[in-house]
């Protein structure tokens, strides 16, 4: 194979951007979209001499493609991503991964029974220099053992006119959530990426608090982790201006990420060390302050350096950047926190995903809340991907 047939599904405001991030790649051949807005797919269509199609599971198994990014609602992501590993297709999926941790496993168990394709998840965060600077420096113990995380991420505005700009959004049936579903799985995945999955979760989700939806739009979140540390998440969808910071207490110091900064606060020695052997009864030790440089390994766009790193996997066996089978701790840890604040109680980890499914069934069923939509004209959706 000298080039990759792609496909996508869902040509709305993600599945669009898509379109235009593909096109920047080489070795790559648009040659499907599908929707089930046929006025919107066929004009997208034949924009870009693709062919259109209006069932995806057709599209899937028609021969015509040989990876498909599914940028659909998200309960979809599941059924689709099922259909392309039955028919071969090698899967690009949007997050979340999935809306619960039951369908993420199902994901999971299907691609298990064609290893031949690849499973990728649309993390395009994991990209970005900082992140990977300091995903470098955390697993060469450069900090030292993390003791304490807080991450403040509420620069995830968003107005009532975007929640009802679509009638599946911030609804228990069509979307399966709000913050912890739709904006935060980017944060949510760096949070596991960098620290590893918590042995404990409680949190605190307040439904509709600054909108007039059902579902959660602001998110307090403690976490314990295997070593004894802690972590505080903290998101919404109603703050602004909104903050970014994340904090990291280490044995040799405390690490700042924020305004695009990696500030590190250096101790001389482990604080540990010093506080059992320090004849001082008031003074820390020594310490120093170090910002750490970091670089981008070009200007493109993080969207399209997953899928560029998505088709050089299939052509040239290159590593993956996001494997498609970690989008389930995202998908578990934001389950969690909503299974936490529903159940006012703490969650041991790893989550009962058969428990949390029969709650989000009984959400949906007994939901009593009529949605609201207008008519918007297309959004640029780039200013809206986080930084």
């Amino acid at each position: 194979m000298k080039e990759v047939r792609f496909g996508i599904i869902g040509v709305g405001g993600m599945g669009s951007a898509h379109i235009g991030f593909i096109k920047n790649i080489p070795r790559v051949k648009l040659v499907a979209l599908c929707d089930l807005d046929k006025v919107k797919v066929d004009a997208a269509a034949e924009k870009n001499s693709a062919k259109a199609y209006y069932d995806g599971v057709k599209m899937l198994n028609s021969g015509d493609i040989d990876a498909v990014l599914i940028a659909t609602p998200h309960y979809d992501h599941t059924t689709f991503a099922v259909e392309a590993f039955k028919a071969g297709v090698h899967v690009l999926t949007e997050k979340p991964v999935a809306v619960h941790k039951a369908d993420a496993q199902k994901m999971i168990d299907a691609h298990k029974k064609n290893k031949k394709v690849l499973f990728s998840a649309m993390f395009q965060q994991r990209t970005l220099g900082i992140y990977r600077k300091l995903k470098q420096l955390l697993d060469a113990g450069e900090f030292g053992e993390v003791k304490r995380v807080n991450w403040i991420i509420t620069n995830w505005f968003r107005t009532q006119r975007y929640y009802d700009s679509g009638g599946w959004r911030a609804t228990w049936g069509g979307e399966g959530g709000g913050v912890l579903l739709n904006q935060c799985p980017h944060n949510l995945d760096l949070f596991q990426w960098l620290f590893g999955m918590p042995t404990k979760v409680r949190a605190f989700c307040a439904m509709g608090k600054y909108h007039d939806i059902e579902v959660e739009d602001d998110v307090t979140a403690y976490c314990e982790f295997r070593n004894g540390a802690t972590g505080v998440f903290i998101t919404s969808t109603g703050d602004a201006p909104g903050t970014n910071r994340l904090e990291i207490t280490c044995d040799r110091g405390r690490v700042i990420v924020e305004n695009g900064k990696i500030l590190f606060t250096r101790t001389e020695q482990s604080i540990s060390k010093y506080c059992k052997n320090t004849d001082k009864t008031f003074e820390p030790p020594q310490m120093w302050n170090v910002e750490i440089p970091y670089h981008e390994r070009d200007s493109s766009p993080a969207h399209q350096k997953i899928t560029e790193n998505f088709v050089d996997a299939i052509l040239d066996g290159a590593e993956l950047l996001v494997r498609g089978e970690e989008g389930i701790n995202s998908v578990e840890l934001g389950n969690a926190m909503l299974y936490s604040s529903m159940k006012d109680k703490t969650v041991t980890m790893p989550l009962d995903a058969k428990a949390y499914e029969v709650l989000l069934k009984g959400l949906i069923k007994n939901s009593k809340f009529k949605k609201k939509t207008v008519k918007t004209t297309a959004v640029d959706l780039k200013d809206s991907f986080g930084k």
